[in-house]
C-alpha cells in the first residue's frame, strides 16, 4: 500500500448518516458525515446534496429517521 492510499483512507470519512426507506427495506440513501452525523455539505456533489435534502425532508414520510454508523470500505 503507498503513502498516497494511506493518506486517502485516513482522510476519508469514517461514518455515514443512512436513511432508510419505510416501504421498501432494500432502498436507503446514506452520506458520509462525523460521528454526530453532521453533513458536510458543502463536500457534496449537487445530486448527492439534493439527494441529502430530499431525504432529510421525506423522514416520516418516505424514510425512517437517519441512523448514523461507521463506514465500511469495499
Amino acid at each position: 500500500m503507498s503513502l498516497l492510499q494511506i493518506a486517502a483512507d485516513a482522510a476519508a470519512p469514517q461514518f455515514e448518516v443512512r436513511f432508510e426507506s419505510i416501504f421498501d427495506a432494500g432502498r436507503a440513501m446514506s452520506f458520509p458525515c462525523d460521528p454526530q452525523g453532521h453533513v458536510d455539505l458543502d463536500s457534496l456533489p449537487a445530486r448527492a446534496r439534493n439527494n441529502y435534502l430530499f431525504a432529510r425532508a421525506m423522514v416520516g414520510k418516505d424514510y425512517l429517521p437517519p441512523a448514523v454508523r461507521g463506514r465500511t470500505n469495499h
